[in-house]
Formats: structure tokens, C-alpha cells, sequence
């Protein structure tokens, strides 16, 4: 039982995951079906199902509450992923690369990993307002913190054997680092990215928290507003959905697109 290299059949892996969320249902049914637990604080599952229905499809609007929720969301979360990729891989490459580099920008970079991020968020709408934009920095800054150190780590994590046998073969010191150290290390630098779009699934509630006029963080701050703790559960329950799917895709395509690392 205690070998972390096992591999387990995939009927092992599926039963074991479901009895263990069936496990939690019941646990959940049993509580709030009984009152052990006020139906303010723990909604029934059965509770939330109706409230999941009524936001799939509100008929006085015509329209899916739910859906505009998670598209919204969605979206923030897409546009901020691509500005982080866009940044904190080329700054965690450079840092990887050069120790100078690296020693520059460490100090303003390491210690955020550690900061509470959510504390800035005053001032994220002090300097930039309560628009969508504040939102999209949020976000930004929730992930890129993570991104960054591990792009650089990845870099170093590389052998220093590739970029000898590189400058041997009479590679430039810059094109050993582009054709034999970042490619050997792509496969954690994915597994950074990974980490850093899923970061931001944590930080969506808090980014649309001020002044959202539609998005999960916004639908469950106004059902806690309205007491409908069934709602509350909705929004969370997709939110954690959502999360689930973008890392099963991501890992996924980091599969397909470096096979080897899964051998």
C-alpha cells in the first residue's frame, strides 16, 4: 500500500475516487437532512440541486443566471492567464538563464509568493478603479508570483551538462540556453503554468468581490447577501468544477505536447 511509484488500475482509481465523494454526499445528506447542522449555515444537497436549476434557467428573465456568471468568470480568468504566460515566462526564463538577472529581480519577486495577495487588493482599486481592469490585475498579480519563481527554478532545475555539451558543439552562450536548457526544462515550466492558471480560480470570489456586475464571485456575494446559502453552494461547487476542468485539460495537453515526461 505504501509504494507512491505503484501503479493502480484504473477501475482501483475511479472506485476509490468515487466512494470517496459518495462518502462526503452521504456525510452532507445525513447532517443537513437530520438539522444536525441549521439549514442556514449547511443547505441540503438536494436544496442545492433546485437552486442549481432555478440559476441554469431563471423563466421571468429568460435567461441562464449561471451561465453569464460563468462566462464572465471564465473570461477574466482566460485574459488575465494570457498576460501571466506572457510575462512571467519570458521574466522567469531571463532569471533562470542569468544569475545577474536573477539576483536583481529575486528580491521582488520571492517574497509575494509569501504576501498575502488578497491585502492589495485596496489598492488595486485605489490606482485603477472598480472596472474590469482592477479585476484582470488582481488576477494577474495572484498567479504571476507563482509563475515566475518557477519558471526560473525549472531552468535551473536543467542539468548542467546540456548547456556544456551545447557550448562545446559552438553554440553562443544564449543560443545554448535556447536550444538546449529551455527546452529540457518546457516540461516543468507547463507544470508552472498549471499551477498558476488554477492559482487564480482561488482568487476569482476576491477579484470580483467590488463592483461586479456579473460573475461566480459576484452570484455568491449577492446570494450571501440574500441568505441563499443553496446559491452560495452553486457558485462554489462550479467554481470548483471550473478548476477541476482547467487542470485536467492543461494537464492533458502538456501530455500530448511532451509525451516523455509521462513515461
Amino acid at each position: 500500500m505504501w509504494n507512491p511509484y505503484q501503479e493502480l488500475p484504473s477501475g482501483t482509481r475511479r472506485g476509490l475516487g468515487i466512494g470517496s465523494v459518495s462518502l462526503v454526499l452521504v456525510i452532507w445528506a445525513v447532517l443537513s437532512g437530520l438539522s444536525l447542522v441549521a439549514k442556514a449555515k449547511l443547505p441540503a444537497p438536494w436544496e442545492c440541486v433546485d437552486a442549481f436549476i432555478l440559476l441554469a434557467w431563471d423563466a421571468t428573465r429568460g435567461e441562464s443566471l449561471l451561465w453569464l456568471a460563468t462566462k464572465a468568470s471564465v473570461m477574466r480568468v482566460l485574459v488575465a492567464g494570457v498576460v501571466v504566460c506572457l510575462i512571467g515566462i519570458p521574466v522567469g526564463i531571463l532569471m533562470g538563464a542569468s544569475p545577474k538577472v536573477n539576483s536583481a529581480l529575486s528580491p521582488l519577486v520571492d517574497p509575494f509568493r509569501s504576501a498575502p495577495i488578497v491585502a492589495i487588493q485596496p489598492v488595486m482599486v485605489m490606482w485603477f478603479g472598480i472596472d474590469e481592469l482592477s479585476k484582470i490585475l488582481f488576477l494577474f498579480l495572484g498567479a504571476v508570483v507563482y509563475l515566475i519563481p518557477m519558471v526560473r527554478d525549472a531552468m535551473q532545475a536543467v542539468p548542467r551538462t546540456y548547456y556544456i555539451s551545447a557550448r562545446d558543439l559552438g553554440a553562443s552562450p544564449w543560443e545554448a540556453i535556447r536550444h538546449a536548457v529551455i527546452p529540457m526544462a518546457m516540461p516543468r515550466i507547463a507544470d508552472g503554468v498549471i499551477v498558476s492558471i488554477s492559482v487564480m480560480w482561488t482568487y476569482i470570489t476576491v477579484a470580483e468581490y467590488v463592483n461586479a456586475k456579473v460573475g461566480l464571485g459576484q452570484l455568491i456575494a449577492n446570494s450571501k447577501r440574500m441568505s441563499s446559502m443553496p446559491k452560495v453552494f452553486v457558485g462554489i461547487f462550479v467554481i470548483v468544477a471550473l478548476a477541476l476542468i482547467t487542470y485536467a485539460g492543461m494537464t492533458w495537453l502538456k501530455k500530448k505536447l511532451f509525451p516523455w515526461e509521462a513515461t
